[in-house]
């Protein structure tokens, strides 16, 4: 039996205060899957009450908005978080909230992978760099070219 090839993978946990799940990201979920951007590969919904109880939500036990949000987007899961990653996404968790905890393939760059390896190129340095940084780079980039610029008198 072969491992199939799979993309790099991330876990993104997103966080909705109040305890309000929001189908609104259900429909760019579906706009990445569809365009094989990426490949949910678990999705669990995690909520902390006010008294700072933990549970984990199902998909399918979601009220009705949720469920037909969620649902399409979420059909071969295959259960890889553990139960370590959960509590985890817990302790991160404040009381009165609920979070959104995704693991996906990129499966974009599944095929950019495989050239590498077909030329016998090696990955040795791969890093996220948060929006924010980088916002914060081109703002100050944008600041530098404004000083720098010539001036009509």
């Amino acid at each position: 039996m072969t491992t199939p090839s799979i993309g790099p993978v991330e876990l993104l946990v997103v966080k909705f205060p109040g305890n309000q799940f929001k189908g609104e990201i259900a429909p760019a979920l579906g706009d990445l899957i569809d365009s094989g951007t990426i490949r949910i590969i678990d999705l669990i919904f995690a909520i902390k009450d006010e008294q700072g109880e933990f549970d984990m939500v199902e998909i399918k036990d979601l009220g009705d908005a949720e469920i037909a949000a969620f649902a399409p987007i979420f059909t071969d899961g295959h259960e890889l978080l553990s139960e370590d990653d959960i509590q985890q996404v817990a302790a991160m968790m404040e009381p009165n909230s609920a979070a959104a905890v995704m693991l996906f393939e990129n499966t974009w760059a599944t095929r950019f992978r495989d050239s590498l390896t077909n030329a016998n190129a090696e990955l040795v340095y791969n890093i996220r760099i948060p929006q924010g940084v980088i916002q914060q780079l081109i703002e100050e980039h944008e600041q530098a070219q404004q000083e720098a610029a010539p001036t009509l008198a």
